[in-house]
């Protein structure tokens, strides 16, 4: 793959389990032993992904995904958790992880995941007949940039809500499964739909004006989402 990663997890076994299967894809690839160690290395030299574990002395994986997401919110960040414990896969998520792997795991799927997270990073390149940019009355995605505004005022986007917003965008009033969007957007054939719920909570708190009462992003009741723009004048 050719990218950065920098792991951090305080097993290390698991490291270097993780680091000799990255390598072998081709990525160069640091470790860092505690949540202190990955937020330094992130900081002396910004990698392509962070992989992430939760569970850390000292500052665990939570805390360095919010300090990664005021600083970097670009910067994608896939949670390693426990197996069984969805509070935490669904904290990780709220915190601004863009995916995550439950332990064990299994190193092929890691890499894979990690795969789909850099070649959606890299999707405007391999989509030049996709328009540049996306409107919706004040809200305007540039797809080649990737960067978005509300209002002429930047708007902070983790990678996989960017790329949600931009899937939105581009069919705009048909609804959509969450397992539709897994696919679609995640890249994932199954998974857990609390991802595309969490995820689509928090777009919702960057793109609406009342997250609490969507005017863009509404829930189709049995069915998952549709996105309707914005009318110009209203603003509804």
């Amino acid at each position: 793959m050719g990218h950065r990663v920098l792991v951090v997890d305080d097993d290390p076994t698991v490291s270097d389990v993780v680091r000799r299967y990255l390598e072998q894809a081709g990525c160069e690839v640091q470790l860092a032993a505690d949540g202190a160690a990955g937020l330094a290395a992130i900081a002396a030299q910004r990698p392509d992904l962070v992989v992430l574990d939760l569970m850390m002395p000292g500052i665990d994986g939570l805390e360095v995904c919010r300090r990664i997401r005021r600083q970097l919110p670009d910067l994608p960040v896939i949670m390693l958790t426990a197996l069984g414990e969805e509070a935490d896969r669904v904290l990780g998520l709220e915190v601004g992880a863009d995916d995550y792997v439950t332990k064990p795991f299994s190193p092929r799927e890691l890499v894979l995941r990690i795969r789909s997270v850099l070649r959606r990073t890299a999707a405007p390149a391999a989509q030049p007949a996709a328009p540049a940019k996306l409107t919706d009355a004040t809200l305007i995605v540039d797809t080649a940039r990737r960067t978005a505004t509300m209002a002429g005022v930047p708007l902070s986007l983790t990678g996989r809500e960017f790329d949600l917003l931009i899937f939105f965008m581009r069919y705009p009033g048909r609804a959509w499964s969450r397992d539709d969007l897994l696919d679609k957007v995640w890249g994932w054939q199954f998974g857990d739909q609390s991802t595309v719920t969490v995820h689509v909570r928090r777009l919702r708190e960057k793109i609406e004006h009342d997250p609490a009462d969507p005017r863009r992003i509404r829930t189709v009741w049995g069915v998952g989402y549709r996105y309707d723009p914005l009318d110009e004048e209203t603003g509804q």
